[in-house]
C-alpha cells in the first residue's frame, strides 16, 4: 500500500513496474505528478519544472492542473491537465491539454493542445484510447472530446447531451455533496471506460447513470449531433461514482463512494460487489495492470 499526505485521484504503471501518481492542486500549490519510489518517497515528474507552482497559472512548461494521468498503449505517460485553476474555474489559455511523456527519456514528447474542443467552462477530467482516436470527458461543460492522435485535431460531441450532464444530487458517506456557494456539487461527464474490442464507450457524470455508446458513431465527424445523441443507450443505473476500471473480459469496475465499495458490473449488466473497506473514501481513477493487480486510489 502506498500512502502521501496530498489528495491524490489517479495512479498508473508500466510494465517494468515503474508507479506514477497525480496529485490534483486542490490543497494549493505542490506537485502535480510524482513517480512513487516503493518507499514512501515520492519525486516531481517528469521534473521539478513542469510541477512548480506559477500564481498566474501559465502553462508553458508547467502543469495547471492535472487530472488524471495513465500509461497509453505506446507505454508512454499521457497526462490530462484540466487547464483550469479548478472546476467551475475559467480555462488558462492553452492550459487545457493532454502532455505525453516518454519514460524510456523522462522528457515530453508531445503536446496536444484542446482548444478548440472546449466551452467557457470546460474542465478535462480523464481519457481513454480507441485505435488512433482518443476521447476525453468534460466534467465542466458537459459532452465527449473527441482527439485524433495523428493529427493532433480535437472536436466535441454530445455537447450539453442528457447523458452527459449531471441531474441528479451526489453522495457520499450519508450526506449531499456541496460546492462552495452550498448548492449541490455537480461533476458533468467524469468516468468513461471503452470496451475491450473498441466497440463501445460507456461514459457518466459522477452522480450516475451510466451511459453506452457505439464508437463508430463517435469516429465519424460528419455525424450530426441530433443523430449522435439518438445513439446514446441508457446503460445501468449507478451510485456516485469516484472512478472506473474496464477489464480483458468486458468488466467495469466502479467505486460506489457512498458504501465505499468497489462493484464489478459485467458485460450482461450484471453487478457485484467484490469489496468493500472503510478506506475506501472517495476511491477514485482505478489502474488495472499487467499482472491483473487493481490499483485504487482513495483521494
Amino acid at each position: 500500500m502506498l500512502s502521501a499526505d496530498r489528495v491524490w485521484n489517479g495512479v498508473t504503471t508500466t510494465s517494468n513496474g515503474r508507479i506514477f501518481v497525480s496529485f490534483p492542486s486542490v490543497e494549493g500549490p505542490g506537485v502535480q505528478v510524482a513517480e512513487a519510489d516503493g518507499d514512501g518517497g515520492f519525486a516531481p515528474y517528469p521534473d521539478a519544472g513542469w510541477n512548480q507552482a506559477r500564481e498566474d497559472h501559465q502553462p508553458d512548461g508547467a502543469f495547471v492542473c492535472v487530472n488524471a494521468l495513465r500509461i497509453g498503449p505506446d507505454g508512454r505517460l499521457w497526462v490530462i491537465d484540466g487547464g483550469a485553476p479548478g472546476l467551475g474555474m475559467p480555462a488558462v489559455r492553452g492550459g487545457a491539454r493532454v502532455i505525453v511523456i516518454d519514460p524510456a527519456t523522462d522528457s515530453v514528447v508531445r503536446i496536444y493542445d484542446l482548444r478548440p474542443a472546449l466551452r467557457a467552462t470546460s474542465f478535462v477530467d480523464d481519457l481513454r484510447f480507441n485505435g488512433r482516436n482518443a476521447y476525453l470527458t468534460d466534467a465542466g461543460a458537459p459532452g465527449i472530446i473527441v482527439l485524433d492522435l495523428d493529427s493532433g485535431q480535437s472536436r466535441r460531441t454530445l455537447d450539453g447531451c442528457p447523458s452527459a450532464t449531471a441531474r441528479r444530487p451526489m453522495r457520499a458517506d450519508g450526506q449531499r455533496l456541496r460546492d462552495q456557494d452550498g448548492g449541490d456539487l455537480r461533476i458533468h461527464t467524469d468516468q468513461l471506460e471503452v470496451s475491450p474490442d473498441g466497440r463501445y464507450l460507456y461514459f457518466q457524470p459522477a452522480s450516475g447513470p451510466l451511459a453506452r455508446l457505439e464508437t463508430r458513431w463517435l469516429d465519424e465527424p460528419a455525424v450530426p449531433a441530433d443523430v449522435l445523441a439518438e445513439q446514446v443507450e441508457p446503460w445501468l443505473d449507478t451510485p456516485t461514482t469516484g472512478g472506473t476500471a474496464i477489464d480483458a473480459a468486458g468488466t467495469i469496475y466502479l467505486n460506489d463512494v457512498e458504501e465505499r465499495r468497489i462493484l464489478t458490473i459485467t458485460p450482461d449488466r450484471r453487478v457485484h460487489t467484490l469489496l468493500a473497506d472503510p478506506r475506501l473514501i472517495w476511491a477514485d481513477a482505478m489502474w488495472i495492470d499487467g499482472s491483473g493487480y487493481l490499483w485504487i486510489p482513495a483521494a
